[in-house]
């Protein structure tokens, strides 16, 4: 069973950006499947390393167009992006360097960081969006 299943309620109303998010969802359940089946250390730190790039790439897509549709408190949401890629850096460094395993708490980490910034900031700016016809 997955450890995040997607809901209507986080979509944006931002096609590209919901289906990135069901991206997100997916790589989460993913690197948890990883962890639950003990899989090796090459596997895990892979499958992380996939998903810091991807939240990279999600994150200037949203940024991008925060910026094109004058969303007010994109400065705000911005400082959001850069904490969690500092964290989730960190996590990826720690594992590189033997500091730390990969365990059911840090997929629960990123799980409960996605849902809330989905449903919290996230749905902030995609109001601001939809507004302005993006959809």
């Amino acid at each position: 069973m997955a450890m995040f299943e997607w809901k209507d309620e986080y979509s944006v109303n931002v096609r590209e950006i919901d289906e990135q998010h069901k991206q997100l969802v997916s790589m989460i359940n993913e690197l948890h499947e990883a962890m639950m089946q003990q899989r090796a250390k090459d596997v895990l730190s892979g499958l992380l390393n996939k998903l810091v790039s991807y939240c990279a790439s999600h994150f200037a897509t949203e940024e991008r167009l925060m910026q094109t549709h004058g969303y007010p408190d994109y400065a705000a949401h911005k400082v959001k992006h850069e904490k969690m890629t500092a964290k989730v850096l960190a996590l990826q460094n720690d594992l590189k360097a033997g500091k730390m395993n990969l365990t059911v708490e840090v997929s629960q980490f990123l799980k409960d960081w996605l849902d809330k910034h989905i449903l919290g900031t996230d749905k902030k700016y995609a109001a601001h969006l939809n507004s302005k016809g993006v959809n």
